[in-house]
């Protein structure tokens, strides 16, 4: 009997410890970016990427900075004209020459609506011309922005570049 109350004791005690576990976050690809306070995770995007085209057979992606900044610009250019268009700044080819960008070959995503990169990403993975830009042979890098524009109609802008230099 003595040894049925220990052990009822003992597992009482390690069910306490269990229930101070943290609770694991969400993945980052299911971050709502429909609120001012979100990041993207432009790791998390890259990996996601990465992973789609090497089980079509493509080389990985990595981020890079100056396409990170390009594709910000055109999501804010996006947002603030309330406009879902490559052009809203200029061809992706001018944007690319006008920043000094060393670009041989380079294709550009945009989507507006979506709330998380996991919509986004599924998005272009579902539209044949985006889909083909994610499978673009030969690119190596990449550029992702959301940006949240609450007074909008579509709330969230996004862009992607996809390029190599």
């Amino acid at each position: 009997m003595m040894r049925a109350i220990i052990a009822i004791i003992g597992l009482l005690a390690l069910g306490g410890c269990v229930g101070d576990a943290p609770v694991p976050d969400q993945p980052t690809m299911y971050l709502s970016m429909a609120n001012g306070g979100a990041t993207l995770d432009p790791q998390a995007a890259a990996s996601m990427i990465s992973l789609y085209r090497q089980n079509n057979g493509l080389g990985a992606v990595a981020v890079d900075p100056e396409l990170m900044k390009l594709a910000e610009q055109q999501s804010q250019a996006m947002a603030k004209r309330n406009k879902l268009d490559h052009d809203v700044k200029g061809p992706l080819a001018k944007r690319l020459n006008g920043s000094g960008y060393p670009a041989t070959m380079a294709v550009e995503n945009v989507s507006a609506g979506y709330h998380t990169l996991a919509e986004a990403f599924s998005g272009w993975r579902d539209s044949p011309p985006h889909r083909a830009n994610m499978l673009k042979n030969g690119v190596t890098k990449l550029g992702i922005a959301a940006i949240y524009a609450p007074n909008t109609k579509y709330k969230v802008f996004w862009t992607l570049i996809l390029a190599s230099t």
